[in-house]
C-alpha cells in the first residue's frame, strides 16, 4: 500500500510513520533515541525533502512512550532511558525490515539520524550488512559504535557542525576506524545541525543526494 501508514515494530511495540510515494526509490529509515522523536518538526521537514526527491521515509522512535516519559533528564555517554545502551536501542532497529509492508521490504534500505540514533544505526548497519546499503550521520554520536564501526558496510555520511568543536572532533576519530565508502562534510558557521534554520537545507540536500547514490535499484 502506497501513501502514508503507522506500523508497530517489534516485541516492544515500536511505533513509525511510514510514507511510500508511487515511484521512492528507497526508503530512509529515522531512528529517533533519547534526544528527538519522530514528531520533532524539523525531521518531518527532512523527511518532506527526501520525498520531495523521490525517496520513502520511516520516521521510528526507538523508545517507547513509557520510556520516554520516564527519562532521567541527563543522560550518560552510551546510555539513554531506563538504563537502555547503544546496543539495545540497535536491537530494536534490528526488527525493522521484518516488520515493514511487503512494497517497503524490497525497497532498497538506508539510515539517517543524529545523536544516540546514529550509534545505534552504525550497530544496526554493522549487524545486518544486507540490509542497510547506506548511511548519513547529522551530528551524531558514531563513536559510540566504535566497536562496530569496522564492519560497518553501508556506505556513510557524516554531517557535522563546523562550530560544534567536540562533535566534530569525535566524528573525525570515528571516521578513521570506518572501511567503507565514506564522507564527512562540514558544514560552516552551523553548531547543532537542524536546531539552526540555515543548516536544514544543507543537510536535506547532502543526505537526499547521498541517498539517491547510494540506493539506486539495479534492474
Amino acid at each position: 500500500m502506497f501513501g502514508t501508514s503507522q506500523i508497530s515494530i517489534g516485541e516492544h511495540g515500536l511505533t513509525g510513520d511510514l510514507y511510500i510515494g508511487a515511484r521512492a526509490r528507497g526508503l530512509v529509515v529515522f531512528p529517533h533515541g533519547r534526544d528527538s522523536s519522530r514528531s520533532s518538526r524539523r525531521s518531518q521537514q527532512v523527511a518532506q525533502s527526501f520525498r520531495r526527491q523521490g525517496l520513502g521515509t520511516l520516521l521510528l522512535d526507538l523508545l517507547t512512550d513509557q520510556e520516554r516519559a520516564a527519562q532521567a533528564g541527563d543522560g550518560v555517554d552510551g546510555v539513554d532511558e531506563e538504563g537502555l545502551a547503544v546496543e539495545s536501542l540497535a536491537q530494536r532497529l534490528l526488527e525493522v525490515p521484518a516488520a515493514l509492508p511487503s512494497e517497503a521490504r524490497v525497497m532498497p534500505q538506508a539510515l539517517f539520524s543524529g545523536g544516540m540514533g546514529a550509534a545505534a544505526a552504525f550497530v544496526a548497519a554493522a549487524r545486518q550488512p544486507e540490509t542497510w546499503r547506506a548511511l548519513v550521520s547529522r551530528g551524531g554520536r558514531p563513536d559510540l559504535a566504535c566497536n562496530y564501526l569496522a564492519q560497518v558496510r553501508a556506505a556513510s555520511l557524516l554531517i557535522v557542525g563546523a562550530e560544534d568543536t567536540e562533535v566534530l572532533a569525535l566524528n573525525r576519530a570515528a571516521f578513521i576506524q570506518l572501511h567503507c565508502e565514506k564522507r564527512i562534510e562540514i558544514v560552516p558557521r552551523v553548531h547543532h545541525l537542524l536546531e539552526e534554520s540555515r543548516s536544514l537545507q544543507a543537510v536535506s540536500l547532502l543526505a537526499g543526494n547521498w541517498f539517491l547514490n547510494h540506493l539506486a535499484v539495479v534492474a
